[in-house]
């Protein structure tokens, strides 16, 4: 049973009395004719025909602020498209009604009003109410923002819910408060619309991969396990949909792509979480090379659908998006920010002495590429903030990707970065059966059952690429990371909508949570 405080109280007391009174404080229907950004537009419009020209119009929303005045009333509800100003005064509604207006609704309630425009003598467009009515009464106090003026005149807005985990775990609350958290979330559909666009116009196909996968693989990371009672079936939440889209391009659909949820059970982290939406498409007979030029353009093409610029800012950054991006060899990367040239040392071994001779300490008795991974991580990804592809990684961190004409040592891979983190990953994609059978099983000796990057073999991949795969490039991007970027938001929380966060017990005290 929920605890109520003494504000809760006097508003459920509100909700009997309204119920005595034969007054439903949850009635099912509304009757909105405008929203209020089109009221506003309405009478913008028609302001000069005059009042009489005016039509009755309903409006709807969410009250966000009363002030009384004896024999008038002020106030403002708020819908989906923003705030207007009703005006009650007793001369139209009658004393009864003001008077109930007055002392039964509260910031919070959900209320129509019916009336036409006027504007005020403060130049406000405002709703004269005739008739009003209550449709859906709130029991609990939003938090409420505050404006603090500054010596110089100026106004700061201080957040009516303080701190990242607070607001996540009351998003309904940080929504209904906060408007440019519904923007951030207005701009995260849009980039969702505007990547599907590209991709539906440079002719790739939409497609459904299964969430629920006898076998994870397709990705570096551990997974969730499920298991599926009927069939008696250990079953895991996807990591990637790259084998279930690979396995399309057998069946001759060339160009196909997905947007939707990976599930890694990893940390989390300002840029992690363990449930992220994530884009990937392939494309039959397309190399890393053509991959990469695709990439540019389509990310540059959302920035400017999304914020009207190639050009966006940060963190206190100007990021270009404008094509071509910078690209980098990962030898070259590493050599000019450490000095080590990772194709001098083929062994592991000899890489990590070189790397400690640098007074670095890097993990001990790994792979060669987790130690080039290392390199990455620390010491190139920070430098890279504007919009760059670091191109060419060892080839035992990556076994899906095709080698390097060569040089069996390297894969023909890339990453895009931007503000010092990973942003996309992309690869001419392994389609000889037999030498993916062979990566497989050099990953299952060089990894422990229990490693996060251990890639299962998975027999019905292999039998589908033994049909036959034409040679492909293939993407991955999360578009969390794109939306941190294209908002100006720090933390993958911020445009998350339901973010995983830790029990409230764990968690302890909310007032403060980054």
């Amino acid at each position: 049973m929920a605890e109520y405080n003494s504000l809760e109280l006097i508003r459920l007391q509100k909700i009997e009395e309204l119920k005595s009174e034969g007054i439903e404080p949850y009635p099912t229907r509304a009757n909105r004719t405008h929203t209020a950004a089109q009221a506003i537009t309405l009478f913008t419009e028609t302001e000069q025909d005059g009042p009489e020209s005016q039509p009755v119009i309903t409006l709807a929303g969410r009250i966000r602020g009363i002030r009384s005045m004896g024999k008038l009333t002020f106030a403002h509800i708020e819908d989906g498209s923003g705030r207007i100003q009703l005006f009650l005064r007793i001369n139209e509604i009658g004393a009864e009604a003001l008077a109930f207006f007055d002392k039964m609704m509260d910031i919070g309630d959900f209320m129509e009003a019916e009336g036409k425009l006027m504007r005020t003598k403060t130049g406000e467009i405002t709703l004269h109410v005739a008739r009003f009515s209550l449709l859906a009464k709130s029991i609990s106090p939003l938090p409420a923002d505050k404006d603090v003026t500054q010596e110089d005149g100026s106004v700061i807005r201080y957040a009516a819910l303080e701190g990242i985990e607070l607001r996540a775990r009351q998003r309904y609350a940080d929504l209904a408060v906060n408007p440019e958290v519904r923007e951030t979330f207005r701009k995260r559909a849009k980039i969702i619309s505007s990547l599907r666009r590209f991709l539906d116009n440079h002719d790739f196909l939409e497609v459904e991969t299964p969430i629920l996968q006898p076998i994870y693989g397709g990705a570096n990371a551990r997974p969730f396990t499920t298991f599926h009672n009927q069939l008696k079936q250990q079953l895991y939440l996807r990591i990637s949909f790259e084998l279930y889209l690979k396995r399309l391009l057998v069946g001759n659909l060339e160009r196909v792509y997905e947007i939707g949820r990976d599930f890694r059970n990893e940390g989390v982290s300002f840029k992690h979480n363990p449930e992220f939406t994530q884009l990937e498409f392939y494309w039959a007979y397309a190399d890393y090379l053509q991959v990469m030029d695709l990439t540019e353009q389509m990310i540059s093409y959302t920035a400017k659908e999304v914020t009207g610029s190639y050009k966006v800012t940060y963190q206190g950054k100007e990021l270009d998006f404008s094509p071509p991006w910078k690209r980098i060899e990962m030898r070259q990367g590493i050599l000019d920010v450490t000095g080590i040239d990772i194709y001098a040392h083929s062994q592991a071994t000899d890489l990590e002495a070189a790397i400690r001779a640098k007074g670095y300490h890097p993990p001990a008795n790994t792979t060669r590429g987790k130690l080039i991974d290392y390199l990455v991580g620390e010491f190139l990804e920070p430098t890279l903030i504007q919009p760059t592809f670091i191109y060419d990684y060892p080839r035992d961190i990556s076994p899906l990707a095709k080698s390097k004409p060569g040089d069996p040592l390297t894969v023909e891979r890339f990453e895009g970065y931007a503000a010092g983190f990973e942003l996309c990953n992309a690869f001419t994609e392994l389609n000889d059966p037999l030498d993916q059978e062979q990566r497989f099983i050099e990953m299952g000796r060089d990894y422990t059952a229990e490693d996060e990057e251990l890639n299962l073999l998975d027999e019905d991949y292999l039998r589908a690429m033994r049909y036959g795969m034409p040679p492909n490039g293939g993407f991955g991007m999360g578009v969390d990371r794109l939306t941190m970027l294209l908002t100006n938001k720090h933390s993958i929380r911020e445009v998350l909508l339901f973010p995983h966060l830790r029990s409230e017990e764990q968690s302890g005290s909310d007032s403060t949570g980054n």
